[in-house]
């Protein structure tokens, strides 16, 4: 039996072609800002499903 995602949910990137830069920015970042921008970005193009 497969081991359910971590939180439940399972995220999938394919068919995204967006660059890192687009996604967190140019400038520099805490790994704090980096989770919320990632996050964002993933429930923004609807790529989770739980």
């Amino acid at each position: 039996m497969a081991k359910p995602a971590f939180g439940g949910y399972s995220i999938c990137f394919k068919g995204c072609d967006d660059s890192l830069e687009k996604v967190f920015g140019t400038g520099k970042i805490t790994p704090s800002e980096m989770t919320k921008k990632l996050w964002g970005y993933v429930k923004g193009h609807k790529l989770s499903s739980k």
